[in-house]
């Protein structure tokens, strides 16, 4: 069984929000060979509790989007590993050091790799318009 169009769409979304906010590379597996839950693991890191929260969010903020909710989200509270379960798609996004230890692209490696389409230079999120300090000050 192939990927299918639409988790190759919405993991693509999610790696280029979280991408955005910081995190790390971002390698995504097609695991619909192996695994008949799941046909794609995004796996992303941060060099911080704070990171690996941000990058969370913002898969969070891109499914919410796309009109879609987590099945289950693990590992929110401590941070080391959050674990997000999108049907289509799994998301791991880990510390660095975790992202080393547990090593799911070398368990995971005879798997293909999905190409995520992500910009050669890492992409400014949007971001709004500052209004002049004059207009805050009133002047």
């Amino acid at each position: 069984m192939a990927v299918s169009e639409l988790a190759l769409d919405l993991v693509r979304k999610a790696a280029l929000k979280a991408y955005q906010r910081g995190a790390l590379e971002p390698v995504a597996l097609d695991v619909s060979e192996r695994v008949f839950l799941t046909d794609v693991f995004l796996v992303l890191s941060a060099d911080s509790q704070r990171g690996v929260k941000a990058a969370a969010d913002a898969v969070d903020e891109a499914m919410v989007a796309e009109g879609i909710r987590p099945l289950r989200r693990e590992g929110a509270d401590a941070a080391n590993w959050v674990l997000m379960d999108y049907d289509h798609f799994v998301v791991h996004i880990f510390l660095d050091e975790q992202r080393e230890f547990y090593g799911l692209e070398r368990l995971w490696g005879d798997c293909p790799s999905v190409d995520l389409q992500l910009p050669a230079e890492r992409p400014a999120e949007a971001k709004a318009e500052p209004e002049e300090v004059n207009t805050i000050i009133g002047l």
